[in-house]
């Protein structure tokens, strides 16, 4: 009886009526941020699909527009909490369902030489770009996400590393702008190189799946091959993405985070949720409308999440960087294409 009376009286564990009515208003006070982005995602898509327009994928649209909406209108305030919402409980529920984009067997169609150049070539350029950030003195948040989108999967990559790395929005903005420059240049440019360098089909998809930066520039560059070449580069491509998990855990757990004190020190929830719903995906026959609903909502959710980051970016803080991450964002494209490359020559 006593236990039950303290129970209800302690004011660790209140009844309370008001601590309701805080949640509802809590859950009001996001909508209007979060249908902000939503809106600016929706018109992220709609430019997506005009031609000219289309090689960006609506992520990389949503945050232009969100920058520039912040930096020419300035994003209302009623929209903060909102906002805020977006780039985190938005963005981590999005990883997860990327999970359901990927198998293992897609990973096994790579087979044991394909795989251990791309893994080889990230393992590289990360650690590549984390030593030449040193060099030129770029911050060390920034450098982290210029080598997690170079070497992984873009701007994807570059908002799930930042869960963990904890960077400012102007970090992030500047983080996918060098990885969207620096794939959109290999998509233009790569396809002319096949017959320079002596690459069939199959060693060019590997190329392009192993070392461009987005999956949709990805796509561009190797079908303007061949079907052969861009169904190996996809593969490739989907590869370097299941090592998103993997390399967000190893940031999360890593001595740079105990040393600091970081809050961060569990694994993160979304990196183990996106390994399991590819695990999921790999053993269990999801329906193809379910897999492909879950695939268009994870990419939505990702471009709000993205308009949010933009929403939140000053563009008189990216000046402020300099050239020096553009410097370094260029170095880590040279050394994942050559380093790449020189692995698909040097294994045949």
């Amino acid at each position: 009886m006593t236990s039950a009376i303290d129970f209800r009286t302690s004011p660790s564990k209140p009844v309370s009526r008001e601590t309701v009515v805080s949640r509802v208003k809590s859950s009001r006070a996001v909508i209007p941020g979060v249908a902000l982005a939503a809106a600016i995602a929706l018109v992220a898509k709609l430019l997506h699909g005009i031609p000219g327009i289309a090689t960006f994928s609506p992520m990389i649209l949503a945050i232009a527009i969100g920058i520039s909406v912040r930096n020419l209108v300035g994003t209302p305030s009623f929209a903060a909490p909102g906002v805020a919402f977006s780039m985190r409980r938005l963005l981590r529920a999005a990883i997860v369902l990327l999970g359901f984009q990927i198998t293992l067997t897609q990973l096994a169609a790579v087979g044991a030489r394909g795989l251990f150049i791309v893994v080889g070539t990230l393992v590289a350029t990360f650690a590549f770009t984390l030593a030449a950030g040193r060099a030129l003195g770029v911050d060390r948040k920034l450098t982290e996400l210029i080598a997690a989108g170079t070497s992984i999967c873009g701007a994807s990559a570059v908002v799930a590393t930042n869960s963990v790395t904890g960077a400012s929005d102007e970090d992030v903005a500047y983080a996918i702008a060098c990885v969207t420059i620096f794939g959109s240049i290999a998509m233009f440019v790569y396809p002319s190189l096949p017959h320079l360098l002596h690459l069939d089909d199959g060693a060019y998809g590997l190329w392009s799946g192993a070392s461009i930066h987005e999956i949709a520039q990805v796509a561009a560059a190797s079908f303007q091959n061949s079907q052969r070449a861009g169904e190996i580069a996809t593969v490739a491509k989907l590869a370097r993405v299941m090592l998103l998990a993997p390399v967000v855990l190893a940031l999360s757990v890593g001595p740079r985070l105990a040393a600091r004190g970081a809050p961060g020190g569990p694994l993160p929830w979304f990196a183990i949720g996106f390994a399991a719903m590819t695990a999921v995906n790999s053993v269990v026959t999801i329906p193809a409308g379910v897999r492909d609903v879950t695939i268009t909502l994870s990419t939505f959710l990702l471009t709000i999440a993205l308009a949010a980051m933009g929403l939140e970016t000053d563009i008189s803080k990216l000046y402020a960087q300099g050239l020096r991450p553009a410097i370094l964002g260029a170095l880590a494209f040279l050394f994942i294409a050559t380093f790449s490359l020189a692995l698909i020559k040097f294994m045949g």
